[in-house]
Parts: structure tokens; sequence; C-alpha cells
């Protein structure tokens, strides 16, 4: 052992090496990750690869004070890292991405909020920073280093440095290593990390890192899963309007970029017509997606327009709106068009130019509606003037057009009664015979909720008084004011006369994330675990409907469908990853961005790939499992395929193409029947 700490370099290559694997094993700690698993092992060896090479470089100076700085910088440099990712996806319930970069001028906004939120827990992570410099300070800095051997040392340390890297790549690929309920496989996370919460306990937080800024700088995308077109008949044809384009494109197609996924869209199953079908045709509809609400505002004394919209409606019980990178316009954008986003990017802003002739907007155009859509605030963190026109709304506004002051810094929001007051002024007075379907994102109740702002402090002392802390307070201030504007919402349309022709549709863009767990349970009684805590209310609201509470499990992606059954629109059923919630179809379960799933009777964390039930006796074979996370894999693949590919621009081309050559071929052929018609008389008459 004394002749071991005499060599100089390898004290330092242990000393580093053991350094940074103590941190990625008390990272692992904090982030609820097991300790024991084979990722432990990949994770030792790809920090002893990575300690390897620094102490390498650091050695090629022969200034002692160099070969100590580059090392305590790196050390230094994987600890902050560590931590920001800790309170990163605590805070926002995602990682740190270079493929979300794009977002960083505005989510610096954020920075003091983020920073507040940190518990003590997240800094353990320090610890082992500490031990080391403690060692440099008595031993490491007195070090006399001797010359390398420029022919024996550097030949044994690349041996060294291939044997380590050819048995990190086998823990990647060996089959008893991998996790057979594991939704994304560890070599294709290796190539593409595009499922950070799985590919961080896979690889540990700084390998991920790595990975994902080499796969910002090289895009490179997965193997493409082959899918078969099969064919479902006629019979789907007559029990629901479906395209029969879609079959004869995926026959004829042949070029392989859209192959895969025509077969998919065109072998999906149809959802039937059922006894919802058509309830509310030819009403206005008002979808609202509500920013950062929770089931807190279930509450009849505090917010008694919502509460009783919640209660005389439809409302989902086991509804929830997972976060996702650019948490707001990715969840949007899946409500819109009822498509995954692309969990690691903020999807509608990299792809804004993107067209989608089957979203909400899309379907409703096509039925006679007159779309429009708005938003109370300006284009600083979604591009929605471009994303929303090419989504097919008729006209977005946003609080320019509407006329409405914002403020030049975070944190003061418009008002949401003022948002709507502007909207209904333009919706209820156009004159068209049209019924109308309009989109609304609000903002008046958007962090923080830890600073003072005009809405935080208009309602404060009450909520201050009923025992609130002052961050929940300011939150419930600013939810009074989204209460109070969809009071103005329903008592506007009831004095136009249009109330009981109009369907307003209520889901929430995500939960309140500026505020942390322990103010969540301040106004939540139930436990937060398990992505409880992403719990959000869905209500359909109509007056002229009967009061119902559904248990399926559900979550944003699944509202387009339903709402054009109900409104019985036109629409082709399999072009969504969504489902008519009504339908006997639906299969109850809501997926959240990470590919984790639950139901009514089981919860899977892809993350860890943990299973867990809520009853025992209750357990699915394992077959089952892998059955469900192979289709939810299949969905979030065709849905990304789909947005980078711009596919339904292509689709809607060949669609038009078809459409064109039917009534070419009907021209013919009536062309044909008359002429032989006309021979016919002409015989006749001879």
């Amino acid at each position: 052992m004394k002749k071991l700490f005499k060599d100089k370099f390898a004290t330092n290559l242990i000393l580093c090496w053991l350094t940074t694997f103590l941190i990625e094993m008390l990272f692992k700690i904090v982030s609820g990750f097991s300790l024991f698993s084979y990722s432990s092992l990949r994770i030792a060896l790809s920090t002893f690869i990575l300690a390897l090479i620094i102490t390498y470089l650091s050695f090629l100076s022969k200034k002692r004070w160099v070969k100590n700085t580059i090392i305590i910088f790196y050390i230094a440099l994987y600890t902050i890292y560590a931590v920001l990712q800790i309170g990163f996806i605590n805070y926002l319930g995602v990682y740190m991405s270079f493929n979300t970069s794009s977002q960083f001028g505005a989510v610096k906004d954020y920075i003091w909020d983020y920073l507040a939120s940190f518990k003590l827990i997240y800094f353990l992570v320090c610890i082992p920073l500490v031990c080391w410099l403690i060692i440099y300070i008595f031993i490491i800095r007195k070090h006399d280093y001797r010359k390398f051997n420029v022919s024996l040392s550097h030949v044994l340390l690349l041996v060294l440095l291939v044997l380590s890297c050819y048995l990190y790549y086998k823990t990647i690929t060996v089959p008893f290593m991998q996790n057979e309920f594991q939704i994304k496989s560890n070599k294709k996370l290796f190539i593409n990390p595009d499922v950070p919460t799985v590919a961080v306990n896979q690889f540990g937080a700084t390998v991920f890192g790595i990975l994902d800024f080499k796969s910002f700088i090289f895009p490179v995308e997965d193997e493409q899963t082959t899918v078969n077109y099969e064919d479902q008949g006629q019979a789907v044809v007559v029990s629901s309007k479906v395209s029969p384009a879609l079959g004869e494109i995926a026959k004829n197609e042949t070029d392989k970029k859209w192959t895969n996924l025509n077969n998919y869209f065109a072998s999906q199953k149809v959802t039937d017509y059922n006894s919802y079908t058509g309830m509310f045709e030819g009403k206005n509809v008002i979808v609202i997606l509500l920013e950062s609400v929770n089931d807190s505002m279930i509450n009849e004394d505090y917010f008694p327009n919502f509460t009783k919209m919640y209660n005389e409606g439809w409302h989902w019980k086991n509804s929830y709106s997972p976060r996702n990178s650019c948490a707001t316009g990715n969840n949007e954008f899946s409500a819109l068009t009822s498509l995954y986003s692309i969990y690691n990017t903020c999807t509608s802003n990299v792809y804004k130019n993107n067209t989608y002739f089957e979203s909400i907007f899309g379907i409703f155009n096509d039925n006679g509606y007159r779309t429009t859509s708005a938003h109370d605030f300006v284009d600083w963190y979604y591009r929605r003037h471009t994303i929303h026109p090419n989504m097919g709304s008729g006209k977005y506004y946003g609080a320019q057009e509407l006329g409405m002051k914002t403020a030049s810094y975070y944190g003061e929001w418009p008002s949401d009664i003022e948002f709507f007051e502007k909207m209904l002024d333009i919706i209820l007075n156009e004159e068209s015979n049209k019924p109308f379907m309009t989109f609304l994102t609000t903002v008046t109740s958007h962090q923080p909720y830890s600073n003072s702002s005009t809405y935080g402090d208009l309602h404060k002392d009450f909520f201050h008084k009923e025992g609130y802390s002052n961050s929940v307070s300011r939150y419930f201030s600013k939810l009074k004011v989204v209460d109070d504007a969809l009071g103005y919402l329903v008592d506007t349309l009831r004095a136009r006369g249009v109330l009981d022709d109009t369907v307003i549709v209520l889901l929430a863009d995500h939960y309140p994330y500026g505020l942390n767990k322990s103010y969540i349970k301040e106004m939540i009684d139930y436990d937060l675990n398990d992505y409880e805590i992403e719990r959000t209310p869905f209500v359909i609201y109509n007056t002229q409907m009967q009061p119902e509470e559904h248990l399926e499990y559900t979550f944003y992606i699944n509202a387009l469908p339903t709402i054009a059954n109900l409104v019985n629109l036109k629409y082709d059923p399999r072009l969504y990853m969504g489902t008519d919630l009504l339908s006997e179809d639906y299969e109850s379960r809501v997926v959240f961005a990470d590919g984790s799933w639950k139901n009514e009777k089981v919860y899977y964390n892809a993350s860890t790939s943990r299973i867990k039930y809520f009853d025992e006796g209750e357990e699915l074979p394992a077959e089952e499992i892998q059955e469900i996370n192979n289709k939810i894999a299949l969905q979030i693949e065709m849905s990304q395929r789909a947005i980078k590919s711009n596919y339904f621009k292509y689709l809607k081309g060949k669609i038009d193409e078809y459409e064109a050559q039917q009534i070419e071929n009907s021209l013919v052929n009536n062309e044909e029947t008359t002429g032989e018609a006309t021979e016919t008389s002409e015989e006749n008459t001879d």
C-alpha cells in the first residue's frame, strides 16, 4: 500500500476516481435511485475512465499547481453539475439538457425561484469534494511529482483505458445487465439520451451531460422500428368516419422515409361511435389551458366558479398533466395535436414551421367552424404567432393584438379577467352564422409566488388569515383572479344568450411547480409521490349536461379526440396518440413524460423500472407490462418521427392527391356510364 501511495499518479487517480464515484452514489441516494444495481457498476467504470483521462491530462504539465488545479476544477465542476441537476429535476421535473438551450434566455427569469427551491439534502453530494479538498490541503499539495516514463507509462495507461472502455461497453450490451422492462435500451440511450430520467439513472449525471452535449452537437437518429401495414378491412369504414386514403397511401408508398409512419397510422384501431357521439354537435367550443392549476382549485369556498363547473359538468378524477421540457409549450402542443412532444426538446418552438392539418383547429375548420386562439402574453417563451396559424388557427391573438399591457420584467403577469373580456368581445361580436371554437391559454397564475406582485398580493391577506404561508397565499390570490375570469366568461355567455350552446373544456398545463412539496402539501391532502403531484383537473361543462364523475386515468393527450367525438366532427381517430375517453376502446392509463405510466392497478416507474401494485394479488404478467411498455415506446417514437419529418404536411399532400384522383376517376366513370347509356338508347331507337 505504501508503494502505491508513493506513486503520485496512482494516488491522484484513485482519489479522483473515488471522489467522483461517491458523488454519483450520493446523487443516486438523493434522487431516490437504487445503489444496488448494475448501473452502479457501470457508473464506477465511467468515473474511473474519466478520472484516468483527467489525471493523465493534469500530469502532462511539470508544474505542481497546474496538476492540482486541473483536478480540483474537474471535481468541483462535477459536484456543481450534479447539484444543479438534482435541483432542476426537483424544480422543473426534468433534467437540464442542451437540447432545450433555446429557452435558457427565458428561463433565466426563474433562477432565484429555482435556487430558493434547493433543500439541504441536495448538498450531501458536496461531501466528497469537501473530503478531497481536506486531503489536498494536508497531503496532495505537498507532493513532489515524478516525471512520466513516456515509453512505459503511456503504453500502460493506454492499455488500461482501452480495457476499461471495453468493460464499460459490455455493461451497456450484455443481456444480464439490462432491465427487461426498460422503455429504451441502454445501447440506444447511449447513442441518443432522449429519455433523460432513464439515462441519468443508468449512466450517472455527468455521463448523461456528456452524451446530451454530444447528441446536441452531432444529432443521431435512433434506428427506426419496422412497422408493417395491417389492413383492418372495410368494416371500420362504416363504423366511423375515417379516410380510406390512409390505407391506400400506406400500401402504395415506395419512399422508405414515410413507410413506417404510414404503416403505423394506417394500422391503428378506429374508435367506433358511442352513446356520447354528437352530444354537443353544432355547439360552440371554448378550450381553456389553465396556467399552473392543480386540484387545490376544487374548493367551493375559495374558487366557486371553477368548482361549480367541476361539480355540475363532467370531471375526470384521475387526470394528470405530466411535466415536460418547456412544460407549457410542450403540453399545449400535445393538447392541440394529440401527439407526444419530444421530451428533451422545446418541440413547438424547434418545429414551429411544421403544419398539422389534423390538429384541433384543422378538424374544426374542416367541419365549418370559425377558429381562434389566444394567450395574454407576448412570444417571449413560445412562438405562438407562428405555431398556432401553422396548426390551423383562423386567427391568433397575443397580448399586443388584444391591446393588453405586459410588464417588462419577470413576475408581473396580466389579468385573465381582462384577457377574457378582450377575447369575448372579438368572438361574440364577429358577424357569422358559423359556430366558433377557440383555444385560450391563461397566464395570471404563473409563478413566481415568493415575490410580491399585483395579483399575487390582491387577495393574499385573505388567504394568509386562513392559515396559509405567504407563497401559497400569493398562489391562491392569483387563482382567485383566474376563478373570477371564469365567472366573467360564464356570465357573459349567459347574457349574450349563447351559454347553453357553448361547451367549455378546462385543463391545466401543469401543476404549480414554482411551489415545492412542502407548500403543495398545504393545499393538497393526498400523497404527492409517484407523480401524484402532477394531478390536475380536467372538466367538460355545458349547462344542458348531467353531472358525471369519471374514474379513468387520463392526461391532456386524450382531450382532442374526446372533444371531436362529442361534437361529431369528421376526423380520423387513427392519426392521434390519444383516444376518446368515452369510447369502449379507451385504455385507462396516464403516461408521464419519461415513459412511466399508471392506472388503477399498477404504477410503472420508467427511470428505475420499478413496478408498484396498488392492490395485493393484482399483479400483471411480465409479458403484459412489457407489452404496454412497447406500445408506449412505439407511440413516443412515431410521434417524434412524425414531428421531426413534418409528416402531416406530407400526409395532407398525399390525401389531397388521392381525393383528386378519386374525383377524376368518378368523372371518367360518369362519362363512360353516360356514353354507354346514350349508345344503348340509340340502339333501342334503331
